[in-house]
């Protein structure tokens, strides 16, 4: 895998070709020969269960592919891997009818069509709690209105799985549904493609819904269960973007690397100085800390095959990965001097990736949230004038769990 992404597939990060236009005729010559030699080699949709086309390797195996995969912009789609696409699939597996998962499913994990995944609002964010994009009963339709911002791929896609509220009156996480919407359904308008940072047209899509109409039948799961759908879609989401993070701070990692053996100043090269080799040193620690935290992390989900028993160490991943992110190829950047800030280097990208890493499935405070609450309930409070674990209290419990013995020990004495 490492010399096949390194030889074949890191070239068409360079050429002008979007990892998601799978219908663009120079897609079919340059990547899907490429998809063919995964499949040879049994390395397709490795997420996947057999009954889905992959190989079930769980999450341990995967991250140690995503490692390799996380380097390239194009390697995920290659090896039938790639975001969203992946969660949309997973959900629709899970949640989804027969005729859905054969009008969509199939054609979705030969990376025939892309998926988007319309959930988070220019006015509340990731925030369910505060959407206001409207699905109503209407017969035997669904008529959403509303806007959604950030749905990633949508100008590519064939079709946008919508989070909407359908149950305004409901309990508060139930009050959400999820609709399968065709992207050529009237009233579905990408207002405008976000780019992330500076350049040409990003693919984030503004999505803007007028009286989109979808017939009853595209309704994902259960009514008002969106909440806990996106729940399951996007842990994955989570380590898995972990996964290719680490990937990314191993390439950061080694061009520092490189650059401090090969540049040179008045009096040697670059990797003489104790401050470069000082930089060099932690970001391979931070690298190491973080990869074996996400491994750890897979090891887990493999364990309990539920995402919810692993939440607080999947919030915690997702709290150390921007940092971690930025730190490495921050100092990389700046090793790199006048041509690290240039377009000529991955490092501005990094950086900036760094933040979308931040923000992307969640902002980091609310992950901060979610671990301190999933640690602090295996405490109780003490109400004790002084704590229970002063040293002077434990030696009291010591003293009075020793007492016979440090009494015959000094009348022996």
């Amino acid at each position: 895998m490492d010399a096949f992404v390194r030889d074949e597939v890191e070239p068409l990060d360079r050429i002008r070709l979007h990892p998601y236009d799978v219908k663009n005729p120079l897609y079919a010559k340059l990547v899907r020969p490429l998809q063919a030699e995964v499949k040879k080699q049994g390395l397709w949709a490795c997420h996947l269960g057999p009954d889905l086309g992959g190989q079930g390797y769980g999450q341990v195996k995967l991250g140690l592919m995503n490692e390799i995969l996380g380097r390239s912009h194009f390697a995920p789609s290659v090896f039938g891997c790639q975001a969203p696409d992946t969660g949309n699939a997973e959900i629709i597996a899970h949640y989804g009818t027969a005729a859905q998962k054969a009008k969509y499913l199939q054609p979705l994990l030969n990376n025939e069509i892309v998926s988007a995944f319309s959930m988070s609002e220019p006015t509340g964010g990731a925030d369910p709690l505060t959407f206001t994009t409207r699905a109503e009963l209407d017969g035997d339709h669904w008529v959403i209105n509303g806007e959604k911002w950030f749905s990633t791929n949508a100008k590519w896609a064939e079709f946008l799985i919508v989070m909407a509220v359908s149950d305004p009156d409901g309990p508060p996480y139930q009050r959400m549904s999820m609709f399968i919407v065709p992207c050529d359904t009237p009233g579905v308008e990408i207002v405008r493609n976000v780019g992330v940072g500076y350049g040409d047209e990003g693919s984030e899509g503004y999505m803007r819904y007028t009286n989109v109409r979808v017939p009853a039948d595209h309704l994902l799961g259960e009514r008002g269960g969106a909440f806990a759908i996106s729940q399951t879609r996007l842990g994955g989401g989570r380590i898995h973007h972990a996964m290719r993070t680490v990937g990314q701070g191993k390439r950061a990692l080694d061009l520092m690397c490189q650059r401090a053996v090969s540049r040179t100043t008045r009096d040697g090269p670059l990797s003489g100085k104790q401050a470069v080799q000082m930089m060099i040193a932690d970001a391979w620690i931070e690298l190491q800390q973080f990869r074996l935290m996400v491994l750890h992390t897979a090891w887990l989900i493999d364990k309990h095959r539920d995402y919810r028993k692993v939440r607080k160490d999947i919030a915690a991943v997702k709290v150390a990965m921007p940092r971690v992110y930025h730190s490495i190829a921050s100092k990389a950047l700046h090793l790199h001097g006048a041509l690290g800030v240039s377009n000529e280097m991955p490092f501005v990208g990094q950086v900036i990736g760094s933040f979308v890493m931040g923000i992307a499935d969640g902002p980091t405070e609310v992950h901060q949230e979610t671990l301190a609450k999933q640690l602090l309930r295996h405490y109780q409070p003490s109400n004790d004038l002084f704590p229970a674990y002063s040293l002077l209290n434990r030696r009291e419990e010591a003293l009075e769990k020793f007492a016979e013995i440090l009494a015959e020990h000094e009348e022996a004495a």
